[in-house]
């Protein structure tokens, strides 16, 4: 392939377990169940991806377990299941709009090249696999607070929501000083 010509490397979105701690994803998890709950939004695709990849003891339909029974499974399904993944983040970005409205501020300010923030992430096929050359969760998460001494989101937090909004994992750092 030519040099001018560039082709996008996409890691499937549950790729993003091996940046994730088991405990905050649980908290994913279940923050999301209950927006999800909370408003319809996002719910029937939810739903239809618990149904297929989860098993819930007790229940033919898994969507319909109580949603404390259904957290560790969706949590054990979201290690292993693309679409769910994105169905979960999706539903858990869509929770807390503020975040995610800083972080796009944030990441568009620092020069990164990102989605509009209306663009629904989760139809993508998954995460790029470029980070830009002298960026890290920590400079970013220390970028974020020093922006907005208010907040009181976790170091997770403001870090899912960069690798949510940027649709990016830190797998090749980019030699350019942003991307």
């Amino acid at each position: 392939m030519a040099d001018d010509q560039k082709q996008a490397q996409f890691l499937p979105f549950h790729a993003i377990n091996e940046f994730m701690r088991p405990d905050f994803r649980g908290e994913v998890v279940r923050s999301a169940l209950q927006a999800v709950e909370a408003s319809s939004e996002n719910r029937g695709r939810l739903d239809q991806l618990t149904r297929k990849h989860v098993s819930v003891p007790g229940f033919r339909n898994s969507a319909k377990a109580p949603l404390g029974l259904r957290v560790k499974p969706i949590g054990e399904a979201f290690e292993k299941s693309p679409q769910l993944v994105a169905a979960i983040l999706s539903a858990w970005a869509a929770a807390r709009p503020e975040l995610a409205s800083r972080v796009h501020q944030l990441l568009t300010e620092r020069g990164w090249t990102i989605l509009p923030l209306e663009v629904e992430r989760a139809r993508l096929p998954g995460f790029l696999t470029h980070w830009p050359k002298g960026e890290d969760f920590e400079i970013l998460v220390q970028a974020y607070q020093a922006a907005f001494p208010e907040a009181v989101e976790s170091s997770d937090e403001i870090s899912l929501m960069v690798v949510w909004i940027s649709d990016r994992l830190p797998y090749d750092v980019d030699e350019n000083d942003a991307q």
